[in-house]
């Protein structure tokens, strides 16, 4: 067989293999998509360690896509909050950086107590780190007879990382039920309005910073029932209808008057309710606001829906291709407002090609920049460039006539591939080198080393993040995931929470910079 051909088989082997083994839970407990990582580095292992004549080879390309790919559509998953997020939460981001540059003084000042070599020290904080570009840029700092050494230590560290850091994750999520940023579930209420003084709709949403939502409004007693506006003015014995946090909708009950027993919501004759898919490409990549259905149909968009997660909908929401819209509108225009967002099952799992090939090539192109830096040179890599590139495509929504997110279920799935792909690759590189370190006699020390490496960062990040900015065990797991670089760890985390999108917020928020650290960190560390 082709030497290629035979090293893609061996690839969709560990891919299912290992995604079997990882579905298989103790205690509710599961390796999930890390199997395929463990499979991967035992099955070379023992071939290396038998002699095994022409062993299969994953193609190193076939690696690098899966984790570009990866990295690109976390991006874009995760670009419409990441942005607003950092500028909240760059105090975060800095002590992340903090952390990791003491896990880097561990690694230095620990490798010399051991009597190991520098470039050992510095793969070993780049295996116990569990970042491969980290790694590489070690191996170009090192002096060339050292190079290999480098490998040795981040082979032995790696899987201690791996390890450790899902360990801490699963100590994290541990605590998720008591989670204060937990989303609030959404009720419905009828209000009658008792307060003689007109309030306007907007006023009372701004009140609440946008928490809740006026959806359906009857002006006195025989008036019709009609589709909330910002602009209406509440008067005395209007009925309302408020969609929200039930905390927020008991304070605007009691603010505005008291819980009525009539159920506008209930009343389909004039007023429909409908879920409505958007998948048409002219209502994704615009606020709610700029599309004006108020305007258009008469109709508000009370709810937002994306992946398994419901939220209030505000006029500042951007719409992405696949998320489900909980619309209001006049019976007689709801089926104009499902035309116009589409309403099609495709919306949801359209991967946009376009999209997909020129983001992909500029963010790999952004990766392979050189940058000076005081030792010489570093790129941030293909994985870091492609994330950069999604999250501004998330952000920005769309260009021109082209929309630059892609629905969330499609995201969810390119994701999920790259990540399998990526992990079949880089535990089949690992196995060999593995053992080579345990014939070195050095393993041991190296993988003490790596093992107070990886504590020193993961329990050191976690305190920080628990006691000094009080981050809950759901988002921690996304933080600790992303600081570490470990693909594994989200998908455990995401496993374990049913893909939260508070793991993939505190993933991306960390991510970029802690690839940008570790690959500075480890080039200054190859060349001491």
């Amino acid at each position: 067989m082709d030497p290629v051909l035979a090293g893609v088989c061996y690839m969709f082997f560990i891919v299912g293999a290992g995604s079997l083994v990882g579905r298989v839970r103790i205690k509710g407990i599961g390796l999930g998509a890390a199997a395929v990582l463990f499979l991967a580095i035992g099955s070379s292992a023992v071939y290396e360690a038998v002699h095994y004549p022409d062993p299969p080879v994953v193609p190193v390309a076939l690696g690098t896509f899966g984790l570009a790919l990866f990295t690109f559509t976390v991006g874009l998953q995760s670009g419409p909050t990441f942005f607003a997020s950092l500028r909240r939460n760059w105090t975060v981001v800095a002590a992340m950086v903090a952390v990791i540059g003491v896990a880097a003084a561990v690694a230095v000042f620990g490798g010399r107590l051991a009597g190991l070599d520098p470039a050992v020290a510095a793969g070993t904080f780049a295996g116990a780190l569990t970042n491969t570009p980290a790694l590489a840029a070690a191996r170009d700092a090192a002096p060339p007879d050292l190079a290999q050494d480098t490998t040795v230590g981040y082979a032995v560290a790696y899987l201690g990382g791996v390890v450790g850091i899902l360990v801490t994750v699963q100590l994290a999520l541990r605590r998720r039920a008591a989670d204060t940023d937990a989303p609030p579930e959404l009720v419905t209420r009828t209000v009658r309005v008792e307060a003689s003084q007109g309030r306007s709709i907007a006023e009372e949403e701004a009140r609440h910073d946008g928490r809740i939502s006026f959806t359906r409004i009857r002006h006195g007693e025989h008036n019709r029932i009609e589709p909330a506006d910002t602009d209406d003015t509440l008067h005395r014995n209007d009925l309302v209808t408020i969609v929200g946090p039930m905390v927020d909708v008991e304070q605007v009950t009691d603010d505005l008057g008291h819980t009525s027993s009539h159920h506008l919501e209930a009343d389909r004759e004039q007023v429909d309710m409908r879920r409505i898919i958007v998948s048409r490409s002219g209502a994704a990549g615009r606020t709610i606001g700029e599309l004006d259905l108020a305007a258009q149909f008469g109709a508000t968009v009370s709810r937002v829906r994306r992946g398994d997660v419901d939220r209030v909908a505000c006029d500042d929401d951007m719409l992405q291709l696949g998320d489900r819209v909980r619309v209001v509108a006049p019976a007689d225009q709801m089926a104009a407002v499902s035309a116009f967002f589409g309403d099609s099952a495709r919306g949801m799992s359209d991967i946009t090609p376009m999209l997909l090939g020129l983001g992909m090539v500029v963010g790999i192109a952004l990766g392979e920049i050189a940058l000076p830096v005081p030792a010489g040179t570093f790129s941030i890599g293909a994985a870091a460039g492609t994330l950069v590139i999604g999250l501004v495509l998330g952000r920005i929504g769309r260009i021109g006539p082209m929309v630059t997110a892609m629905p969330h279920t499609a995201t969810q799935t390119l994701a999920e591939l790259g990540l399998l792909l990526f992990l079949a690759q880089a535990g089949s590189a690992a196995g060999p080198a593995i053992v080579t370190a345990f014939g070195s006699g050095q393993w041991v020390k190296i993988g003490l080393l790596g093992l107070v490496v990886t504590a020193t960062f993961c329990v050191g990040l976690s305190l920080v993040m628990r006691k000094v900015f009080g981050v809950g065990g759901t988002k921690l797991s996304g933080v600790l995931s992303g600081a570490q670089t470990q693909p594994a760890a989200l998908a455990f985390a995401n496993d374990r929470t049913r893909y939260d999108p508070r793991v993939a917020l505190g993933y991306a928020l960390v991510y970029p910079a802690a690839m940008v650290t570790k690959i500075v960190l480890g080039q200054v560390l190859g060349g001491l």
